[in-house]
């Protein structure tokens, strides 16, 4: 036999109870007459009466959850007990009640908290590591050496079937010069500059020969196009115009080997991939450096498709000639004994055995200021030993970045300056990159450095960087809708301010001095 025996049962039944018992009090009241006495003994029963329920509800609730432990099933608030009784009809107690489960696809959700990680600090310093040199064996050493060689050649050698291939096709299109010059006649025709300078006066930050190099490399007319070689390394790609000859004033139209090399006007002609060149160029002006050649983005039909390239400024000063790639030849050793002696600061000539070279002290100080907001390795960290390099990057290719154990002896490249002033150097070969993270940024470039321009500083500070790049790059039309229009000059512009706060605590971090340098 099965008894069942609900909480809702119990309630009612005193619910009940207590109602019969004030129906005989009131009973009672009615049969006497009502006196003070009586009033007061009726309010006290009825307060115990419901005292008394109050505590009898209570603790049969507690003592059903307790008995729950054993004989009963919560579901959907109902309690269920069987009782199974013996065959005299009273409780077995030998026997223990079993539990009859109302449902079984019950299902229990544990929710986990969320762990909150700690946000990353940006534009902190963070000391480097130093990893301990381990000790190579003889044997060890010069195969790893010959395995660095292997490697250098390895991509000497595909560099070199790389450049076959390339400039074979150009020098097809050099022959046929003719057939050049017939489609080049068709960029004779009216049409709008890529150039947009919609107000009376370009930005402040170019000047009058800015604005003529911008407008020759955008829309000067291409009368030949031929290649110029540079021994061991990439040859340039130039093309010549004889249309802006007369706009653009240079001393270097009397030098005789220049003449050689272009007669008239020309620009060199570079990758696609290389279109941060421009925005090297536009960064420059704007901070205040006016050390890089001007460059803009142009079309060509016979490159890539037509997709607009990178193209800059020829000048024949800095031209490779009898000086190789870079026309000061340093070591990193010598590079850092330099900035300790502060070479020609001030106008004080060095002594002759003190290393110094023709740069004037704070050219270095623009130059690492340029390269660290661009992050360009080229120069100052060939061999990639300031941070984790990719296997896409040039000194990954070269293996340059396995020799990174004698620092002081590793060689800069890329530092240039004119024939006629040797005092400043001269930015090119501005490849930056944007796609470098902030925890991965190359601090070698700042290493020694204890001065930067003030002017520079000050753009960096006065938050207006945005403004002036995007009103800077604004002018070239072709630049600008080659990198998405606003949304992607943006995305770029967002990365060099990031750079230019890291910049800022690593100031405040080393205490590096901010001074004018009108050199």
């Amino acid at each position: 036999m099965e008894t069942l025996i609900r909480p809702g049962d119990i309630k009612k039944s005193l619910i009940l109870w207590s109602c019969s018992f004030f129906l005989r009090i009131s009973n009672c009241v009615r049969r006497y007459p009502p006196s003070k006495r009586n009033l007061i003994i009726v309010g006290a029963c009825c307060v115990y009466l419901f005292f008394v329920v109050s505590q009898v509800g209570h603790s049969l609730l507690h003592q059903d959850r307790r008995l729950g432990r054993h004989g009963y099933k919560k579901s959907l608030g109902l309690y269920t007990l069987r009782f199974d009784l013996g065959p005299t009809g009273a409780n077995d107690d030998s026997v223990l009640p079993s539990v009859v489960p109302t449902r079984s696809n019950v299902v229990y959700i544990t929710l986990k908290s969320r762990r909150i990680k700690p946000s990353i600090m940006r534009g902190t310093v963070r000391p480097k590591l130093r990893r301990k040199a381990r000790r190579t064996k003889p044997n060890e050493g010069f195969t790893q050496n010959k395995i660095g060689t292997l490697k250098r050649e390895e991509w000497r050698q595909k560099r070199t079937n790389r450049i076959d291939i390339t400039w074979k096709q150009i020098n097809t299109i050099n022959h046929a010069t003719r057939d050049v010059s017939s489609n080049l006649k068709m960029q004779t025709e009216p049409h709008v500059s890529s150039i947009r300078i919609y107000s009376e006066r370009a930005p402040p930050w170019f000047s009058k020969e800015d604005i003529s190099a911008m407008r020759f490399l955008a829309d000067g007319k291409v009368s030949r196009i031929h290649e110029v070689s540079q021994k061991e390394f990439i040859p340039l790609l130039l093309f010549e115009s004889t249309s802006y000859l007369s706009l653009i004033h240079s001393d270097k139209q009397n030098d005789v080997k220049d003449h050689k090399v272009c007669i008239g006007q020309c620009g060199v002609i570079k990758s696609p991939v290389d279109t941060s060149e421009v925005f090297a160029f536009h960064l420059d002006r704007v901070l205040g450096l006016n050390r890089s050649v001007a460059a803009v983005s142009r079309k060509f039909p016979f490159v890539q498709d037509g997709q607009p390239c990178p193209v800059v400024l020829w000048d024949g000063f800095l031209s490779p000639g009898d000086n190789a790639e870079s026309t000061v030849r340093m070591t990193w050793g010598e590079y850092q004994s330099s900035l300790k002696q502060r070479c020609w600061n001030r106008n004080v000539t060095p002594k002759p055995n003190s290393g110094c070279s023709s740069i004037h002290h704070y050219e270095w100080s623009k130059l690492a200021l340029f390269d660290f907001l661009l992050q360009i390795y080229s120069r100052l960290d060939r061999n990639c030993c300031g941070f984790r390099p990719r296997q896409e990057d040039v000194c990954v290719e070269q293996g340059h970045h396995l020799e990174c154990g004698d620092m002081d002896s590793l060689t800069l490249a890329n530092i240039i300056h004119r024939g006629h002033d040797p005092r400043h150097l001269v930015f090119t070969e501005n490849k930056g990159f944007f796609d470098r993270d902030e925890d991965n940024l190359d601090y070698r470039l700042l290493q020694g450095i204890k001065e930067l321009p003030e002017q520079a500083v000050a753009v960096l500070m006065s938050q207006r960087l945005r403004e002036k790049l995007l009103q800077s790059l604004f002018l070239d039309q072709l630049y600008w809708e080659s990198q998405g229009g606003r949304q992607g000059i943006e995305k770029l512009i967002d990365v060099i301010e990031r750079r230019a706060q890291v910049l800022l605590t690593y100031i405040n971090a080393h205490g590096i001095k901010v001074v004018p340098m009108n050199v």
